[in-house]
């Protein structure tokens, strides 16, 4: 259920309320928007009797949450959420977009280092690579582990950008949170739920990718998950789901990002370099995402692809990468978005 303040309410009558629906064996969830506050009392506690809290001062109505993914959903918060990547740094959700790039795994400290630099003088506000490499084949390049988490950290603290890389484990979480700026939860973890607490017991930002045969509401409530273990700073990310179609390495579910736009407050951005497994399919792909209403991109972008130890199909050369963001500016503008401040001038559009 929602509890609704009015907006005369003080901080003392909401506190009280939050004392009530704890004691009832809730959880509290307060969340101040720019009329009014709400707590927002999520747990499996159908018969609870909530006259009492309808009797508090500074309460204007109790209304049910009907969605089964709770803190989630628009319900609940009608402002999108805005989740700063780094204190008082860029940001996802807000009318700027942000597009994340880097290789697929951290191959050396050089190779990160130029990515970083490259991508961010395109206009990129994050780096990605992964330091720990889930395979499906236990002979693949599995990554660097924290050699490779120390490389990111010295790349993202060379250039600015903000710093995503992949947990696959509880443990993972403080150690990578020690390098990292944001957290990422891949594919094969999305239902992970031992993991998803873990991440929400964390105050970095927390990155989940849509799992490959995930529905829109399971996807919601693995991020219910993170967020009711107290961590409200998640971004979802659309990456493909698997169908009987084999040429792309997975098909790019755009209809879910207006979908999830329309249901939650979350902040959604769109991974074309996995959606397609393709690099020449990336760029309509993030033309696409964008003109959906995506909230940003993360790309792989790789120095050599040809000579990549993952994912060599679908990484871009610095130069496309480049490219691509000079096209992405332009559909931005058309759906009244831009790129995160900084980018660089845009080639006006051939007439």
């Amino acid at each position: 259920m929602i509890v609704v303040m009015t907006p005369e309410s003080t901080e003392a009558q909401l506190n009280h309320v939050v004392q009530l629906v704890t004691e009832m064996g809730l959880t509290t969830h307060i969340i101040r928007g720019t009329d009014r506050t709400v707590v927002a009392a999520v747990g499996d506690k159908r018969n609870t009797d909530k006259t009492a809290i309808e009797n508090c001062g500074g309460v204007e109505k109790i209304v049910p949450i009907l969605a089964p993914f709770k803190v989630a959903s628009k319900e609940v918060k009608q402002e999108k959420t805005i989740v700063e990547l780094t204190p008082g740094g860029a940001t996802v959700g807000g009318k700027e977009l942000a597009i994340i790039g880097g290789p697929c795994a951290v191959e050396s400290r050089q190779q990160i280092i130029d990515v970083a630099h490259a991508i961010k003088a395109s206009g990129a506000v994050g780096l990605r690579g992964g330091a720990f490499k889930p395979r499906t084949s236990p002979y693949s390049f599995q990554g660097l582990a924290e050699k490779g988490l120390e490389y990111l950290a010295e790349a993202g603290q060379a250039t600015g950008l903000a710093v995503f890389t992949e947990v696959l484990t509880m443990e993972h979480c403080k150690m990578v949170g020690n390098y990292a700026d944001v957290l990422q939860i891949g594919a094969r973890n999305m239902q992970n739920f031992m993991l998803l607490n873990a991440a929400g017991q964390q105050s970095k930002p927390v990155l989940l990718k849509r799992g490959m045969s995930a529905t829109m509401e399971e996807f919601l409530l693995a991020a219910e998950y993170i967020i009711n273990a107290g961590n409200p700073n998640v971004i979802l990310c659309e990456r493909g789901v698997r169908t009987f179609e084999q040429y792309c390495r997975n098909s790019l579910n755009l209809s879910i990002i207006p979908a999830i736009q329309r249901v939650s407050h979350l902040p959604i951005i769109a991974d074309p370099s996995h959606g397609t497994g393709h690099a020449y399919m990336v760029e309509p792909a993030s033309k696409a995402a964008i003109a959906a209403g995506a909230d940003g991109l993360i790309i792989e972008v790789h120095p050599d692809p040809e000579r990549a130890c993952s994912d060599a199909g679908q990484q871009l050369t610095p130069a496309a990468f480049d490219e691509l963001m000079q096209k992405v500016k332009r559909v931005a503008n058309a759906v009244d978005r831009q790129l995160e401040a900084g980018h660089k001038q845009a080639e006006p559009a051939p007439n």
